[in-house]
């Protein structure tokens, strides 16, 4: 299925093709659904501009599980930390 934004739309929110992509993108991996590099590919953008443009959305890159945390735990635990 093809999604259309009208250019009318696109001025209408002072943003590029590009930006309304990218603001998309961002957007669907914050609410988890897209993965990083899906959404990534949805943006047209490689992983340093991806990461950028969530930065400035204030968009954590990283997401530990209670589990991740765990196992760090742990490690650090078995490495006298």
């Amino acid at each position: 299925m093809a999604l259309t934004i009208t250019d009318e739309q696109l001025r209408a929110m002072g943003m590029s093709a590009r930006e309304a992509k990218t603001e998309i993108a961002c957007r669907l991996f914050d609410a988890g659904k897209l993965g990083f590099h899906a959404a990534m590919r949805l943006a047209g953008a490689d992983r340093v501009e991806f990461e950028q443009s969530l930065r400035s959305r204030g968009i954590a890159i990283h997401r530990p599980t209670v589990e991740d945390l765990r196992e760090d735990l742990a490690t650090l635990g078995r490495m006298g930390v």
